[in-house]
């Protein structure tokens, strides 16, 4: 009876109040890795899927691609042009190889063949200052991540060309001065090359990003100050990342902090990524925000998929389901401790041998708990992400590809008895005759939207008020 009460509340609230209008808050996530003419990079295209989820847990509307040729690099660069059109926020990341040639930094295509400056500066590579200009000038905010300054095979070749003998190529990417509004962050020092970490896994830097940038509350200069902490202690003082921002004010990409009760209030943030929450959002979150029914809870996150309180409703949903701790999960559901600490990738799942009924099953399994995705047999890049979002309140590494372990924890957990089909799944609606074309951006964009891997953390101390 509860429940449809505030059903029916936020129904009634809906007639009588406006929608709250959310900023615009566009994104560009691109990582190469498999490279034609030199090794490949294995951790690139890993780094590039992680940051894409974690950027539309927050809202962000987000282009993205993985091992793109310079054709299809252009292709995704002007359909993020035109979306961040008059954007409050826009957002560019890139991981794989890059390279600055006196003293212009270009962006590597995974088909590129670099043997001259002829080679990077006539159609090879893509010229970074060029390419911020004319997709994100018009944006309000602008926040540039460059993962590319690892040690680049293109650099020796372009050296030894006989016609380029004097040409300026150097290690890593030369510095980069940021315009109003913008912040620019590299990897690790201009000139000097970042490390790409441990194949299957995330980058330092990536990895960085992923547990600082949307933290809830935090400001991205903050943010930023903690991920260049991190990473120089995760590299023994190997790699220092850099940056240079001109923001003109404070930036949050997870809703800005609630002013304080006493004293002088605050000048108002000049660019907030995440929209402020309307009054019948904060009257439905607080109706259920003590509840310890998880369905009440999920009945906000449908209501409000990206609303300001999602990542508290998520962390409450994962503690009622199993607990307050990692150490309070192995004891009541016999689970293996060493779950909380095997890595997973594409090999790990691979080994599994699931076929598309049993992907099915993992796919209700995850409807059932609470972690809504289509019901399809198929592990595309929206049931990655809520993988990830599940992995996130389990306190397991967060991949978005499970291992025997993970499978197994999954298969254990008590699901609320649901129907066996989602309401989103192929199996739950008629079929139809597929169209050619339209593939996977439109897909992606309406997939669901997960909580970020780095949010559970340290949120259920004192954050349910």
């Amino acid at each position: 009876m509860r429940y449809l009460t505030i059903i029916l509340f936020a129904a009634c609230m809906a007639l009588t109040a406006g929608v709250a209008r959310a900023d615009k808050r566009v994104a560009f996530v691109v990582g190469n890795g498999t490279y034609k003419n030199v090794a490949a990079l294995p951790n690139p295209p890993i780094d590039a899927r992680s940051m894409a989820a974690a950027l539309r847990n927050v809202g962000f509307e987000v282009v993205e691609g993985t091992n793109l040729t310079r054709d299809k690099m252009t292709e995704k660069l002007l359909d993020f042009g035109k979306k961040a059109e008059g954007a409050d926020v826009a957002l560019f990341f890139y991981a794989g190889h890059g390279i600055a040639v006196n003293g212009t930094n270009y962006l590597v295509p995974v088909d590129a063949d670099l043997k001259s400056e002829m080679d990077v500066r006539l159609g090879g590579a893509i010229n970074v200052d060029l390419t911020l200009d004319q997709t994100m000038g018009d944006a309000k905010v602008k926040l540039v991540f460059l993962d590319a300054c690892r040690d680049n095979p293109f650099t020796a070749k372009i050296r030894s060309a006989k016609a380029t003998r004097s040409v300026n190529v150097q290690n890593g990417l030369a510095e980069m001065k940021s315009g109003e509004g913008t912040l620019i962050a590299f990897a690790t020092g201009p000139g000097q090359t970042a490390l790409d970490g441990e194949a299957g896994a995330n980058s330092p830097f990536t990895r960085a990003l992923l547990a600082n940038v949307t933290q809830p509350g935090v400001e991205i200069q903050q943010a930023m100050t903690k991920v260049r902490a991190q990473v120089n202690e995760e590299t023994q003082k190997g790699q220092l990342p850099w940056g240079h921002t001109n923001l003109t004010g404070s930036v949050y990409l997870n809703g800005a902090p609630a002013p304080a009760a006493t004293g002088a209030a605050a000048p108002a943030p000049v660019a907030v990524a995440a929209a402020p929450a309307s009054d019948v959002e904060l009257e439905f979150w607080r109706s259920i925000k003590d509840s310890n029914k998880p369905e009440e809870l999920n009945a906000y996150l449908s209501s409000y998929p990206s609303g300001q309180f999602r990542s508290l409703a998520l962390a409450r949903i994962a503690s009622l389901e199993n607990g307050s701790s990692i150490a309070t999960r192995n004891l009541s559901n016999g689970i293996d401790p060493a779950t909380f600490s095997e890595e997973s990738s594409q090999a790990t799942e691979d080994q599994i041998g699931l076929d598309k009924g049993q992907r099915r099953d993992v796919q209700r399994r995850l409807n059932g708990l609470g972690f809504d995705t289509r019901v399809t047999g198929r592990f595309d890049e929206p049931t990655r992400s809520v993988i990830t979002r599940w992995q996130a309140a389990r306190g397991y590494p967060r991949t978005g590809y499970l291992n025997k372990l993970q499978h197994k924890a999954l298969l254990t957990e008590i699901v609320p008895v649901t129907s066996t089909a989602s309401a989103g799944s192929e199996e739950a609606r008629p079929r139809r005759r597929r169209g050619g074309g339209g593939g996977g951006g439109g897909g992606r964009r309406h997939g669901p939207h997960g909580g970020p891997g780095g949010l559970i953390g340290g949120m259920m101390g004192g954050m349910f008020r």
